[in-house]
Formats: C-alpha cells, structure tokens, sequence
C-alpha cells in the first residue's frame, strides 16, 4: 500500500470523558401537572444526578508533518475547561447557560451546551463533528451543531446549519 500524494486521509478521532452533575427537569411554561405528567420522577423537587458520559468526535484530513488529526493534549484541555462549568454542579443553578436562559435542562440540552461550549474554546472548531452525551447506560443523545427553523404554524421545517 502506497501514500497517494494526491488524496489525503481522513480519520475521526473520538474523546471520552465523564463528569456528574445533578438537575431537575422542570419547564416554567407548563403547569406543576404537566411537569410531573411529562418528566416523572425526574421532576423530583430536589432533583436528582447522572454520572455523564459524554464522546467528542472530530473528522480531518490527517496532517503531514504531524499525522494527526488534532493534537490530543489540547483537545484535553478544551474538553477540561468545559467540564469545569458543569462536573459536581447542579445545571439548573450553578450553570449559566441554563440558568439565565431558564432552559429544561434535559440531556438534548446538555448536549448542545457542550457542543457550544466545546467549539467555542477550540483550536480548529470545524473539525468538530458532533458530541453524544449517555445519560445513563441506555439512554444516549448527540448534536451535530445542526439546527431547524420553522417556517411555517403547522410545524413544517427547514434545515438549517
């Protein structure tokens, strides 16, 4: 097998980490019913926690002189800094993001903030491809920086990046 000069490899290099961090599910625009009825025990006063686990994925052309896709000491420091606002906290009041936003701190939630957070603090943001949180064991969400506007009250929706 021979390097084609012309064409250049490219890899997904995938990260894991863990953090915990607790939450309550509660949405200000419904009713203590509707709380309950939607998110169960997870509705619970005080809340409850989750020891997440969440993967980065980042896709490249492997770099010549390197041979890497991204150098791995500063993906772990990037992913470190994130981690930092949300590992042994309560997400609904010692993080902003959530709090300030009064936003449902769900795992779509989460997933999303890290995303955000992650690529605003990185060296090379385009290569970051998406972040899948696990929840628990089986429950697992990932966001590809993606996202949707309605166009029209039917729900009806465009893709949007």
């Amino acid at each position: 097998m021979s390097a084609n000069s012309h064409s250049h490899p490219i890899v997904d290099l995938i990260r894991i980490e863990s953090f915990s961090a607790s939450h309550r599910l509660n949405s200000a625009a419904l009713s203590a019913e509707e709380n309950k009825e939607i998110f169960g025990k997870c509705n619970n006063l005080n809340g409850h926690g989750h020891n997440y686990r969440w993967e980065v994925y980042l896709r490249g052309m492997v770099d010549e002189k390197t041979g890497m896709v991204y150098n791995l000491e500063n993906l772990k420091r990037e992913m470190a800094a994130v981690m930092d606002l949300v590992d042994h906290k309560n997400l609904d009041i010692d993080v902003d993001y959530f709090r300030e936003n009064k936003m449902v701190t769900t795992s779509e939630n989460v997933a999303i903030f890290l995303y955000d957070s992650l690529k605003e603090r990185m060296e090379k943001p385009d290569l970051l491809l998406k972040v899948k949180v696990h929840e628990t064991d089986k429950n697992s969400f990932v966001y590809k920086g993606q996202r949707m506007i309605p166009i029209d009250d039917s729900g009806h929706q465009l893709m949007h990046q």
